[in-house]
């Protein structure tokens, strides 16, 4: 086929367009094979899969930083050389303009003394007499007019276009003056009009036209580049003009300048210049396109401010950043690939030790060197290895086997998340917090209280209560989110010391110290006092937080809390009624040595404790805030539906409150209800 598209005539025709269609479809067959081997062979090793991860990471960012400079840059260097020829151009219309302003109240102050003398020979204008030896050479033209009929003057030519002819519009500026760019027939001028007035009442008009050749465009880009104006592309209210008019009506001047370097790339940039139709005023957009290199902008930008010596300063300053930012990032890929290593290593560790598994050796077991959390699966893999080589060989033994089961599913059921529902009958819980961002500063966990009871032979473990905390870290994003999980640490530790202080390894402390510890958590205003504490010398002064914190006691359904700052929960009573929970102190982590006030409200069946972030109640839209109103009015609709039945109901309302705005801030809400 490749052969017979090289054939003269019908044939070579046919299969031109075949070949093409084949070369396509052979390139996607190859890459639909690359990526398929890629995924079985290179990427099926997930250490390898990090390391494209890293490398996606890392260069991914860079490549689209360059890519933005390399774009702004070139938009920059682009406007700055049409701004450049631009001003070129309008100075050299500027010169014009004065010189015409000059000849119109010339000629007005002739005029005045040709009629004080009563002179009657041939009008001249000393001093423009040499005006036709000018245009023979530059092309200017001049013409006079009075009350808008042309004057003879000696020594002023006219011109076989029509610039010089003065138009309704034309007459109008010139009182103020006009000076500019005008096109008549798909050509170019520098025009100039000006007024004068003369002593009897009558109206003198100069006219300069001159026009715009390669000459001026070579004058306005020079040291520059070289710029076009393409006057033939402007639709022309009479006739488009044909291909070669357009060609013939370009204009160009200008050298392109050569590159200095390799990084001195060709800057073209597509502009319009402003332009008047010299018939009818009509403001036309005259395409130009101006070519430079980034080495003369630089140039032309800096000759002034920078000596040759601070210029070598700059670059070589510019090129140290550089090779910093790539030694940093050679580093970074260096340190993500032995971090993928440590990952990795205990992966393959897992997955050897599966096959030796799998081919019957029980006895395998995985060499731990490390202490994190893969480290603790391969613990955990190989207590599963032996407690199965343990079952095989005594397979008889059910009870055994049945207990080492029971180990497996014990050990397995310490990775599952702890607490998603009340580990009670009495308190129903709900808890959901959607983020306005990819993290979230907003805060919230359920602590479960228990106790052993019975004897060494029937020991079990007791819930006694429940830890409810909510709270809303100072500011958003990265930072918010950190600062959420210090605190959510903090109150995991102390809930943690409060139980481990109530162990039987605590028992030799006196029995006044044990039970001032073991009630740390059921004081939430002490463990706010302490948290208060904990964030305040720890974190820096413009970092605090809200916080509610309660304490469920279980035998009497009393609720304790302390609030520091955060917007007073709600307890919904089954008559309706409200009872806001106030009482605390101010934010935690903004001052040293606070105290914090504590109260408790009885939780009847039926009630419901309703906390909740800012996120909730102050959304807006044109009819104002969200408000705690409305949220208390959608629990009390649904108030007798399941938790999360009402949970979702408050999200719909929400949504529809803010309608198609971006949703302003972390939204977290807490139920729970007294069964």
């Amino acid at each position: 086929m490749f052969a017979a598209a090289l054939l003269p005539g019908w044939v070579g025709a046919v299969m031109q367009p075949l070949r093409w269609a084949l070369l396509l479809a052979f390139a996607i067959a190859a890459g639909v094979y690359a990526i398929r081997q890629l995924r079985n062979g290179l990427l099926w090793r997930l250490r390898n899969k990090l390391v494209l991860t890293y490398l996606l990471i890392g260069l991914a960012p860079v490549a689209l930083f360059f890519t933005l400079v390399f774009l702004s840059s070139y938009v920059a260097f682009g406007q700055f050389a049409v701004h450049l020829v631009s001003s070129r151009l309008q100075m050299q219309s500027s010169v014009l303009g004065q010189s015409n302003m000059t000849l119109a109240r010339y000629a007005a102050a002739v005029m005045d003394h040709r009629r004080a003398s009563n002179a009657t020979d041939e009008l001249r204008l000393p001093g423009f007499e040499d005006a036709t030896r000018i245009a023979e050479k530059s092309g200017l033209q001049l013409a006079v007019f009075q009350d808008g009929k042309p004057l003879a003057v000696a020594g002023l030519t006219g011109h076989a276009r029509t610039p010089l002819w003065l138009s309704d519009w034309v007459a109008q500026h010139a009182v103020h003056g006009m000076d500019g760019f005008v096109e008549d027939g798909a050509v170019m001028y520098l025009a100039s009009a000006h007024s004068a007035q003369t002593a009897d009442g009558h109206l003198i008009t100069a006219i300069s036209s001159e026009p715009l050749d390669d000459a001026h465009l070579a004058s306005a880009s020079a040291g520059i580049g070289r710029m076009y104006l393409l006057p033939g592309l402007v639709p022309h209210p009479e006739h488009r003009l044909s291909r070669a008019e357009e060609e013939h009506a370009r204009i160009a001047g200008g050298i392109a300048p050569s590159a200095a370097n390799l990084l001195d790339f060709r800057v073209r940039f597509l502009s319009s210049l402003s332009a008047a139709d010299w018939e009818t005023g009509q403001t036309l957009a005259v395409p130009m396109n101006v070519e430079s290199r980034p080495s003369v902008l630089y140039d032309e930008l800096f000759s002034e401010s920078l000596t040759g010596r601070n210029t070598d300063l700059v670059r070589m300053a510019f090129l140290i950043v550089c090779l910093l930012f790539a030694v940093l990032e050679a580093f970074a890929l260096y340190m993500a690939l032995r971090l993928s290593r440590t990952i990795t290593g205990s992966v393959e560790d897992l997955y050897d030790a599966t096959v030796a598994i799998d081919r019957g050796e029980l006895q395998h077991r995985i060499a731990v060197k490390q202490d994190d959390q893969l480290a603790d699966l391969s613990r955990s893999f190989n207590r599963m290895s032996w407690s199965l080589g343990r079952l095989i060989e005594q397979q008889k033994e059910k009870e055994r086997m049945e207990s080492e089961l029971s180990i497996a599913q014990e050990v397995q059921a310490n990775l599952f998340p702890l607490l998603r529902t009340a580990p009670m009958d009495e308190l129903e819980l709900h808890g959901i917090c959607r983020p306005a961002r990819t993290v979230s500063g907003d805060y919230y966990d359920f602590l479960t209280f228990d106790r052993k009871v019975g004897s060494n032979g029937h020991a079990r473990r007791e819930v006694t209560g429940l830890g409810v905390a909510l709270g809303d870290i100072s500011g958003k994003g990265i930072s918010a989110a950190l600062l959420m999980a210090t605190l959510h640490s903090a109150v995991r530790a102390y809930r943690f010391a409060s139980e481990e202080l109530q162990a039987p390894e605590a028992q030799h402390a006196t029995h006044g110290e044990s039970q001032e510890c073991s009630e740390l958590f059921v004081s939430p205003g002490r463990v706010l006092a302490l948290l208060n504490k904990h964030l305040y010398r720890s974190t820096t002064p413009e970092k605090y937080a809200t916080l509610f914190l309660a304490h469920y006691d279980r035998p009497t359904a009393r609720l304790t809390y302390s609030n520091a700052g955060q917007l007073p929960p709600f307890v919904l009573r089954t008559d309706g009624s409200l009872e806001r929970l106030d009482r605390g102190g101010t934010v935690v982590g903004l001052m040293d040595n606070m105290s914090y006030d504590e109260d408790s409200v009885q939780m009847n069946p039926g009630d419901i404790l309703i906390a909740y972030s800012d996120g909730v109640t102050e959304p807006e839209n044109d009819f104002g805030e969200f408000g705690e109103d409305r949220l208390i009015a959608v629990v009390r609709q649904f108030r007798d539906e399941p938790l999360e039945v009402i949970s979702g109901e408050v999200m719909r309302a929400l949504d529809a409150w803010i309608g198609e705005s971006e949703q302003p801030d972390d939204i977290t809400l807490v139920l729970a209800r007294q069964r």
